[in-house]
């Protein structure tokens, strides 16, 4: 008998303990409060703090065009640091569906998805790179945007940068290399 109304009070007790959200303890925005000294329960922002959704960065990085329209280049300077960033955020974001080679024919498109455009085409190669960032940042067509995954504007324009070095490893024309290259191509051939 002792142990069925311990069990009872038990089940009593715990069933008191149940809090819901609702009934949360918290502080409403901007009542008084004696937890902190100054009185406030909605605490100050720190200095130089901005909000992501507010900033508004028109410049030609963030955005790829400038009053003129698209920009003809890409507006930071390409270096290998830059390049390597650009192939590595590219096999991450871009191969699945453009695949490493950029033909268009990555494991998403062989699961049954339509298929993305080819990066050697004449019409993405003479694209300019402005245009690249915006399909990139926008989206366009079948591709999503890609500015949440891909945040920082550099990161979009080093992908942009691997793209053309990408393209160019494709279709570089053999009498722009000098003796010494063209002959160990020949010889690779």
């Amino acid at each position: 008998m002792n142990r069925r109304l311990l069990l009872g009070l038990l089940a009593i007790l715990c069933a008191a303990c149940r809090q819901d959200m609702q009934q949360q303890p918290k502080y409403t925005p901007l009542k008084r409060s004696g937890f902190y000294p100054d009185g406030r329960s909605a605490r100050p922002i720190p200095p130089g703090t901005i909000a992501t959704d507010e900033v508004n960065d028109n410049s030609p990085v963030t955005t790829g065009s400038d009053n003129r329209g698209f920009l003809t280049t890409i507006p930071i300077p390409v270096t290998a640091a830059l390049l390597e960033r650009g192939r590595d955020r590219y096999n991450i974001y871009c191969s699945p569906c453009h695949a490493e080679t950029g033909y268009g024919n990555g494991m998403i498109t062989r699961r049954g998805y339509q298929s993305p455009a080819n990066l050697h085409r004449d019409s993405v190669r003479n694209a300019p790179p402005g245009y690249l960032f915006a399909v990139i940042s926008n989206g366009y067509g079948a591709m999503p945007d890609y500015s949440y995954q891909i945040k920082k504007a550099r990161d979009r324009w080093a992908i942009i940068a691997y793209i053309r070095a990408l393209e160019l490893s494709r279709s570089a024309p053999i009498a722009g290399l000098d003796a010494q290259d063209r002959a160990r191509l020949e010889a690779a051939r």
